[in-house]
């Protein structure tokens, strides 16, 4: 469970969130807006990559801003920019350093990155530079680091701005089957089709929270 009690936050004087008031708790919840209607900071706020002004985000019973590394275990945060998170040279390396801070042995830890690369259908890349990897191959490495962590909540924001077609259904397809809850920022109305719950953030207000057809018909409305 996911919850935002009376958050609100600003940027120097631009104000981005107002008091909003959540509970998250379906497996897969879409969020959508203009540029700057504050969704992305809503998203970061789940596992306090931004740490609210005034109000509470807790997960799973857990205040964000007072147990950022213990929020941070159960919550795996994507950005758009795959590049922004693959660190290591070769795709394995980047897997097993997401295992660094377990106790896992070193053979455990390679052991455990091959079977999530497999899960990912990136096994056959293993050994392969990471920053050779096509566009969606290496949003899958970025879901892949963090999916090896068991987290419980993943975020993802933006995951397919700098996706193809083919890579979006990549992708689309992977997070059809994940059973943690997700939780993705998009401006890609069509991922979002058969999501369980659609929010559509406008003006740092929640301005429409439903099932994915008639938030996504508001949003184009509100859009129009």
């Amino acid at each position: 469970m996911i919850e935002f009690r009376n958050v609100s936050h600003s940027y120097d004087d631009r104000v981005v969130l107002r008091d909003v008031s959540l509970s998250l708790a379906e497996r897969r919840i879409g969020i959508v807006g203009a540029n700057g209607s504050g969704k992305s900071t809503l998203a970061r706020m789940i596992n306090a990559l931004v740490v609210p002004e005034s109000g509470t985000v807790v997960v799973d019973g857990i205040d964000v801003a007072r147990h950022k590394r213990e929020v941070r275990r159960r919550v795996g945060f994507i950005f758009s920019d795959p590049d922004r998170q693959i660190i290591m040279p070769t795709v394995i390396e980047d897997i097993e350093l997401s295992l660094r801070r377990t106790d896992l042995g070193k053979k455990e830890r390679a052991a455990r990155a091959r079977e999530v690369l497999a899960r990912f259908g990136l096994d056959e890349h293993a050994d392969h530079p990471a920053q050779r990897l096509s566009g969606g191959q290496k949003q899958l490495l970025a879901l892949a680091s963090i999916f090896v962590t068991d987290p419980s909540i993943i975020v993802a924001d933006e995951p397919t701005t700098l996706l193809d077609l083919r890579n979006t259904r990549m992708l689309t397809d992977v997070f059809a089957t994940l059973d943690e809850q997700l939780i993705v920022v998009s401006h890609d109305l069509d991922i979002l089709d058969d999501f369980d719950r659609v929010l559509v953030i406008d003006d740092g207000r929640v301005v429409a929270d439903d099932a994915p057809a008639p938030a996504l018909r508001f949003y184009r409305e509100l859009m129009s």
